[in-house]
């Protein structure tokens, strides 16, 4: 029995982009890390902290009432695993923010900084699906809440740029609250998928799109000659 860690992040751009890239990485950790901006690590941290403690209303009049009690917490899940496959896995990844609802249930929210689009709540709802797994089954020691009955994307986007009462240069930004429907069935077939990718022994063909392999390919092409 082989297990996978799998992070939240991995069930987005990582999948769908080439699922060559990801089996040779998670597999044979072969991996190439592009360069993060840290002015949207600087960002998420001013949004966090901003959020915390505040009142539902501040993000959504259609939230139930409640405040924003966590930001940025790590989870760990149980070992996830399905009949007829070998290979297991685990999800283990940082939240950005939890919501405690006075009605003793919680809210998982997701910040992003970009356009609000619909296309986002499908292409998103795995990597908060992944956040509330591991939330309601936490593994031996790790942080566990439920249930979970809400979860959605605070979209922040800047709008326009200005002068304040005191002089100083700011952005105003346009925040909108974005439901993400929860779908257990559908999150555990994508890690039924998942898992039996990484179970085959040999990976699967290279996305025709995949920068990476292109790259790769090319340079073998060369060496070759």
């Amino acid at each position: 029995m082989t297990l996978y860690k799998i992070s939240p992040s991995d069930l987005t751009f990582a999948w769908d982009e080439c699922k060559y890239c990801f089996y040779m990485r998670l597999k044979h950790n072969m991996q190439v890390k592009g360069p993060f901006p840290g002015i949207f690590t600087r960002m998420a941290n001013l949004t966090s902290d901003f959020y915390l403690g505040r009142q539902t209303h501040e993000i959504s009049d259609g939230l139930p009432a409640g405040i924003v009690s966590l930001r940025e917490g790590y989870v760990k899940s149980v070992p996830i695993s399905f009949p007829g496959i070998e290979t297991q896995c685990y999800i283990r990844g940082r939240f950005d923010a939890v919501i405690e609802f006075e009605n003793g249930s919680y809210g998982l929210v997701d910040y992003k900084t970009s356009e609000a689009r619909e296309e986002h709540v499908l292409f998103y709802a795995r990597q908060l699906m992944a956040y509330v797994y591991a939330l309601e089954n936490p593994a031996a020691g790790a942080l566990g809440l439920k249930p979970i009955s809400r979860m959605g994307l605070f979209v922040i986007m800047p709008d326009r740029f200005e002068r304040d009462q005191k002089g100083e240069m700011i952005f105003a930004n346009k925040t909108t609250w974005m439901e993400v429907p929860r779908d257990d069935g559908a999150f555990l077939a994508l890690i039924e998928e998942v898992l039996r990718v990484l179970d085959d022994p040999n990976p699967p063909a290279p996305a025709e799109n995949c920068g990476l392999c292109n790259y790769r390919e090319g340079m073998k092409r060369i060496e070759d000659l």
